[in-house]
């Protein structure tokens, strides 16, 4: 037995050599022996390993391997009695290498985040986990530390230890069920995952870093080291006048965009563009249309692209398939540069069973419930997160401040939001768990929703938060302290469903369908609304927006512009889908670039001059967005006039501004010498009509507007006779006096 030996007993030896030693910091590195320093180090890769001082660069010692101890060295210190610093020499055949020993350093973490993790209470999660560039102790490198309580052993491996589990086992903090270790001379694009043990020993699948910045390009799944410090914003001014722009009193007006998909490159294999690329080209075009804000699907780091990004796994880290986290920040800084706000999709309703994921985690149901009645979805065969443990909640509502602290984004949409509510959502009896109350509704999530929008308004109240919310459950707007749910819009999915069964139908039928598009106004003051035409009506066999439409080619493209008409007139905040504005013919898909040439066509080029238009009368005309949650903001002209299938209402604004007079005919019947009712006498000016020439309609109208006539009508005192288009919407704005 060498003399080495006589400094660990075999049965440490053993369990540091096999990966499963509890706590190899107490082992391992610099320790005091018998009066003695005695230093052990597990290199399984070294040959030899030499001790030097740090300072100096002088050989203190050389340390011997130790008899079965696979991989293990130990020695004792000559001539030294006290802690210094030192570097690890090792040579394997003919290579020499030099790295300074993880188990040299300290913990980083403080007693503060020790506290507030086990607690479940960090609102800044972020800071203490994760992977995070830094000097520790006077050494750059990078910190490490995840949450697995029920593990038994947690490793960092990469590259740059051989994907070793036993080379960096971390240091576990106490009962938190964190563990951390700091590696030095790692930096910035390094790769990682964790190698667990779960509670029994057992070899898990390795795993990815759930609060980790960055990750591989897909489909390869590890974490990436990613540093982000550093950036330098320059949207101080943006930031300051956000609260102006995001109010329910302002307009809004959304472009949807799939990254992978708004535009390729056909000369490089068909790739998408790049965060820069896309700073300049979807940043300039969505400015050039007049939208307020772009709104991305989900961009959190996602292993399958066929979900477009709504089964994510690395919900902190911008997906590498465009850039790098700090090329992200330059997209948002362009958009607030060109005046353009910027809304995430987000996803805390479920998340993928893929191995490397949160599934799992640790061995045990650590994210999602043990039951699969509460935390599996049978719609997306996804897995449900656990809303009832403390630290899951922090892992989301953290999640939803990092991206508006790190990220400067001005908005989230929260997908799903109705399968978090119900318990038995797209469930049959005897296939879900009743609440505490034997109720349906999931009292769990609905607190985390709630609570999720009162960090995130208590931090800074000029950002916007949306639901995607499916179902009539009351105050999704409505603030928390009235037992809503906080958001500050809803989509109107129901208004969506119902006008587009509308326009599928056959003009000559619709009026038998008017009702579909009348009864959104019954409801439409009851949240805070934003209409939504998004991905989710171009796909899985529903065609595109255009082929919704009835008719012939002209017919279709005259109804679009009716409908697009009608919705920017219509109450609630405004998002399209990308590829609707300029009416692409083809279903989306998400493989494959937009149908740009179409704009060579005169129709569809007409199409996005139309879009363009309504931006701009929207945005310059306070009756069109002023009063969107109120029911004075409204008033029918004539809402019941199936017959012709013309409706016809009045905006308003706050007091001082003009209201707006809004004809839509879904016929393809020209109705000259029609008399409408107006609430005020005056000149009423033609603001706009989507039957224009420039739009690809037949110019007809009452282009020059009409004054009105002291000839009551629908209620009014006064009307005005004017001419309306077939198959078209037409604005008209009382002139000032």
């Amino acid at each position: 037995m060498n003399e080495s030996s006589d400094l660990i007993d075999s049965a440490t030896a053993s369990t540091l050599s096999n990966g499963r030693h509890g706590d190899p910091f107490s082992v391992l590195g610099l320790h005091e022996v018998d009066g003695k320093l005695v230093l052990r180090a597990m290199r399984p890769e070294a040959d030899t390993v030499e001790v030097l001082d740090t300072k100096t660069g002088r050989k203190i010692a050389a340390l011997d391997r130790v008899d079965g101890g696979d991989g293990l060295f130990a020695g004792v210190i000559p001539r030294r009695k006290k802690r210094f610093d030192y570097t690890l020499r090792m040579t394997r055949g003919a290579e020499r290498w030099e790295e300074q020993d993880a188990y040299a350093f300290g913990p980083k973490l403080g007693d503060l985040d020790e506290y507030l993790l086990g607690e479940g209470t960090h609102n800044r999660l972020w800071d203490a986990l994760g992977a995070h560039v830094c000097t520790h102790e006077g050494v750059a490198g990078t910190h490490f530390a995840v949450w697995a309580p029920n593990a038994s052993r947690v490793s960092v491996v990469g590259n740059f230890n051989g994907w070793d589990g036993r080379r960096h086992v971390m240091r576990r903090r106490g009962a938190t069920g964190v563990h951390e270790i700091f590696l030095p001379g790692l930096g910035d694009g390094t790769a990682y995952k964790y190698e667990i043990l779960d509670g029994a020993g057992n070899l898990l699948p390795l795993k990815a870093d759930p609060v980790g910045f960055g990750a591989e390009l897909p489909p390869k799944t590890a974490s990436v080291v990613r540093d982000l410090d550093g950036y330098e914003w320059s949207d101080a001014g943006w930031l300051k006048a956000r609260g102006t722009k995001q109010r329910f009193d302002q307009p809004i007006s959304i472009y949807e965009v799939h990254l992978e998909s708004w535009r390729r490159v056909p000369e490089e294999g068909n790739r998408s563009l790049t965060y820069l690329e896309l700073a300049e080209s979807l940043v300039g075009y969505a400015k050039d249309m007049g939208f307020t804000h772009i709104e991305l699907t989900p961009v959190s780091e996602y292993p399958f692209g066929g979900s477009w990004g709504y089964q994510p796994v690395g919900l902190f880290a911008p997906t590498s398939r465009f850039g790098t986290p700090q090329e992200f920040r330059a997209f948002v800084d362009a958009c607030h540069a060109a005046g353009l706000g910027l809304i995430i999709d987000w996803v805390p309703g479920h998340f993928p069973t893929d191995q490397h994921g949160l599934g799992q985690f640790d061995g045990s149901p650590l994210y999602e419930h043990a039951d699969p009645k509460e935390g599996f979805h049978p719609d997306w065969n996804t897995l449900v997160y656990n809303y009832g443990r403390t630290e899951v909640l922090n892992f989301l509502i953290a999640n939803a401040k990092f991206w508006f602290e790190e990220y400067h984004i001005d908005g989230l949409r929260v997908d799903a939001v109705a399968s978090m509510l119900y318990r038995d959502y797209s469930r049959k009896q005897g296939e879900w768990v009743p609440n505490k109350d034997g109720g349906r509704e999931n009292l769990e999530a609905i607190a985390f929703m709630q609570r999720m929008n009162e960090v995130v308004y208590s931090a800074d109240d000029s950002i916007l938060t949306a639901a995607e919310e499916s179902t009539a459950f009351p105050g999704v707007s409505a603030p928390t302290s009235g037992g809503g749910l906080g958001f500050g819009f809803k989509w109107n999915m129901g208004w969506m469903n119902d006008t587009l069964r509308y326009m599928a139908e056959d003009p000559i039928n619709r009026k038998y369908h008017h009702d579909k598009m009348t009864f959104g106004l019954h409801y439409a003051f009851s949240e805070n609304f934003i209409l939504p035409i998004s991905h989710d009506e171009v796909v899985h066999g529903k065609g595109s927006l255009l082929g919704k439409m009835p008719g012939d080619d002209w017919q279709r493209f005259a109804n679009l512009r009716a409908y697009l008409g009608f919705m920017w007139g219509h109450p609630g905040k405004k998002l399209l889908f990308m590829g609707c504005e300029f009416a692409q013919g083809g279903e989306w898909n998400n493989e494959t670039s937009l149908d740009w040439h179409l704009l060579e066509y005169a129709p569809h080029q007409g199409m996005q001059n139309l879009v363009r238009d309504l931006n701009a009368l929207y945005r310059e005309t306070p009756a069109l967005y002023q009063k969107d949650s109120s029911e004075d903001g409204f008033r029918w002209i004539d809402g019941g006039n199936a017959a012709d299938s013309v409706f016809s209402w009045v905006r308003y604004g706050k007091d001082g501004t003009q209201p707006v007079l809004v004809v839509a005919n879904f016929t393809p019947i020209p109705r000259t010498g029609f008399r409408i009712g107006v609430p005020e006498a005056g000149h009423w000016d033609e603001k706009l009509n989507s039957d224009a020439a420039i739009y690809g309609g037949t110019d007809t109208g009452t282009a020059g507007g009409a004054r009105s006539e002291d000839v009551s009508m629908h209620g009014c005192p006064y009307s005005i006779e004017i001419t309306v288009p077939p198959l078209a919407t037409v604005y008209f704005q009382l002139a000032k006096n």
